[in-house]
């Protein structure tokens, strides 16, 4: 190994990278045989300012946001990357995920000839219009990427059957742990005690627009009203067309608490204080096992399978129907509930970081 640092760059722009980097910064911070460097894209600017001021991090290089559309802020943000990458002798350059940032980080450092780090590599559902458009970037990412970083052995599997040399693959574990461990030290989060059975809901998804939400809604609208002993928080998407779909709904009704969307430290502690979730969210469905809450996962299906193989998680779709039937058998069977609770975290063990800079170091 050189005794000169190895120069290595992150590359995010979206709050959830953010989230899932930031532990892999802060370890590789206190390493002295890299210096690490914190670049923001500006994908998500004012979510993104948020949750980098709650990890205590400030980027050492933002780029700017140009145009409204996708393919404006794509074409600016290579632009700006590629000047950044031919700026310095980069060792490698981490992203994280499937977003745009990360594909346009990573395919700067390939034409650079810079190795590409992929953290949480190998996530699939084999359907390019299921997340639309995550699924085909993070294919795409892994054929240019030198080091995967898939979280369990799921994604490793999914990486050898698409032909990536198994010697460039190491299964790290889940860094969203790492960070809920981190946050969960430094703000204190825990359960709050409560005399009332409380469910979180979140639906986003834009597979999920129009009457798949409106159904799921007017199910967990039938349940409040019949459990009165039910507290439902459902922290609403900005986007008119979930509002237009939740609000009338389930607006009004005394048990149902509709709120804007949380910011990273409320939502850890909805989820701690929940009893049950219901969600098409793939990062609660990481996360909700650290605190040991059972999630019904309001979706066809997921790339994230190890929490459903744990049996913590179950794939219900949005059926009215489906919903109430699911919920109704965890109220009225406590064994079941009592089965569904994770003793611990399938996607990871709080060391992912730790695992991805000792491979970095081999450099």
């Amino acid at each position: 190994m050189s005794s000169i640092p190895l120069r290595v760059l992150i590359v995010c722009g979206t709050r959830p990278e953010i989230i899932k980097l930031a532990p892999v910064y802060h370890f590789l911070r206190t390493q002295n045989w890299c210096e690490v460097k914190w670049l923001h894209t500006g994908q998500h600017q004012e979510m993104a300012d948020q949750i980098l001021d709650c990890f205590d991090i400030t980027p050492d290089i933002i780029l700017s946001r140009e145009g409204s559309l996708l393919s404006q802020f794509s074409i600016g943000c290579r632009r700006q990357l590629d000047a950044v990458m031919e700026s310095s002798k980069w060792s490698a350059v981490i992203v994280q995920g499937d977003t745009e940032s990360a594909f346009l980080g990573g395919l700067s450092a390939f034409y650079q000839h810079i190795p590409i780090a992929h953290v949480e590599a190998g996530l699939r559902t084999y359907d390019l219009s299921r997340p639309f458009p995550e699924e085909g970037l993070r294919q795409m990412l892994s054929r240019i990427t030198h080091f995967h970083f898939p979280p369990t052995e799921g994604g490793r599997l999914a990486l050898i059957r698409e032909a990536i040399p198994e010697n460039s693959i190491f299964i790290t574990g889940n860094t969203v742990v790492d960070a809920q461990k981190w946050v969960i030290e430094k703000y204190q989060i825990h359960k709050q005690e409560s005399q009332y059975k409380n469910i979180l809901v979140t639906m986003h998804r834009r597979e999920n627009w129009g009457s798949d939400i409106e159904e799921a809604c007017t199910a967990i609208a039938s349940l409040a009203k019949k459990h009165p002993d039910l507290n439902v928080l459902f922290p609403v998407h900005l986007n008119p067309v979930v509002k237009n779909s939740v609000d009338p709904i389930l607006g009004g009704l005394s048990n149902v608490s509709l709120v804007n969307p949380l910011g990273y430290l409320e939502m850890q502690q909805a989820i701690a204080n929940a009893w049950l979730i219901l969600t098409d969210s793939g990062g609660i469905q990481e996360e909700a096992p650290t605190f040991h809450v059972p999630v019904l996962v309001l979706r066809k299906e997921t790339e994230r399978p190890e929490a459903v193989q744990a049996g913590c998680a179950k794939i219900i779709g949005t059926s009215g129907e489906a919903i109430i039937h699911e919920v109704e058998s965890l109220l009225s069977n406590a064994a079941l509930y009592e089965a569904m609770k994770p003793l611990s975290n399938p996607f990871g063990d709080g060391r992912a970081s730790e695992r991805i800079a000792q491979t970095l170091q081999r450099i």
